[in-house]
């Protein structure tokens, strides 16, 4: 793997533990309430989307079982729309899909090493 793509995808875990972090004891009711955590996830999410975009076509060739592209689109939603930004569906990708996320990427990650 490229040390560019190793970066990337470092980064990427770093912001998906981040995200964890925010919403521990959190249910969807108190996340749509909170402001801050709001912000803190939505720009954590966006940089996740923005970093999706710059990994090489290799690996999005080799791990298409990530979305890389809904990532990117999830980024474009929040940056072009932010006063649009629907919680429901970033508290259900932060509940339903970051773990694996996380591990997809976790496991990327280990195949190269």
């Amino acid at each position: 793997m490229k040390s560019k793509d190793n970066i990337i995808l470092t980064k990427i875990l770093n912001y998906i533990n981040d995200l964890k972090e925010f919403v521990v004891g959190y249910d969807q009711e108190k996340f749509e309430k909170d402001k801050k955590t709001i912000n803190a996830c939505v720009f954590n999410l966006s940089q996740i989307g923005e970093l999706a975009g710059k990994i090489s076509k290799e690996i999005i060739k080799e791990n298409p079982q990530i979305e890389w592209q809904g990532l990117k689109s999830l980024r474009n939603r929040i940056v072009h729309d932010y006063e649009g930004v629907n919680l429901k569906m970033i508290w259900g990708f932060l509940t339903e899909e970051l773990d694996e996320l996380e591990k997809q990427i976790s496991n990327i990650m280990n195949k190269q090493k």
